[in-house]
């Protein structure tokens, strides 16, 4: 006999069911990931990526002053030293004005003339992308060189005055004028200097071409009426 209770037949033992199948998720996603400002930090903090401009950024100065102090040791000509000396302040002030600058600090000042005659002083700023531009150490050293030289210079001119050594006074004065003139031109670029060197390039090719427009209006003027007046 069965046992009261039972009911008919023993429950079946359950089954564990199988987990669902689980379908394959991509979780790769297209993300563009900027490096641009971990370049453009690594370009900034290079040592130096102008090395020739910036050895002759300093090699002209340094040479000027090391020649001053020591020229009596290796010459006894004062014309020689005095003309090496220039020399080499002339260099400075070229190579600096026309291409350290430029290149180490992206600043450039000069001289145009325009149509009437008249100087005009012009200072610009260069605005480039920053991955083309100058690195943290070469504006220091550019700045630093800039700055000290002319102080130098002054300090000669004081110990030139106090040791009666007169002769040297028109060279400590030439090299105080074209050390300062850089000095003056290059803060007015970095303090005042707002306008775009392709700007003020692009303005001055327009004003050097007015001119001949003109001329070329005028002929044409001129060919027209001697054109009536044969026809007359």
């Amino acid at each position: 006999m069965r046992p009261a209770g039972s009911g008919g037949r023993p429950p079946r033992p359950l089954r564990a069911e199988p987990p669902p199948p689980q379908v394959p998720v991509d979780d790769t996603e297209d993300v563009s990931l900027d490096f641009g400002s971990e370049e453009e930090l690594a370009l900034r903090k290079a040592r130096i990526r102008h090395p020739l401009a910036t050895f002759f950024h300093l090699f002209f100065r340094v040479s000027a002053i090391i020649t001053y102090l020591f020229c009596d040791w290796f010459s006894n000509s004062f014309v020689a030293c005095f003309v090496t000396i220039l020399l080499l302040l002339s260099f400075d002030f070229w190579s600096v004005k026309n291409v350290t600058g430029r290149l180490l600090v992206g600043l450039r000042w000069w001289n145009q003339i325009d149509e009437d005659g008249k100087s005009h002083w012009v200072f610009e700023a260069k605005r480039v992308p920053t991955i083309a531009a100058s690195t943290e150490a070469e504006a220091r050293i550019f700045w630093l060189g800039l700055i000290i030289c002319p102080v130098i210079w002054t300090v000669f001119l004081f110990s030139t005055l106090f040791s009666l050594k007169l002769k040297w006074l028109a060279l400590v004065i030439a090299g105080i004028s074209l050390q300062t003139a850089n000095l003056y031109g290059y803060i007015h670029c970095k303090l005042g200097g707002q306008t775009s060197i392709s700007r003020v390039n692009s303005r001055f090719l327009v004003t050097a071409d007015a001119p001949k427009r003109q001329a070329r209006r005028i002929s044409e003027d001129h060919i027209e009426e001697h054109g009536k007046t044969g026809a007359r």
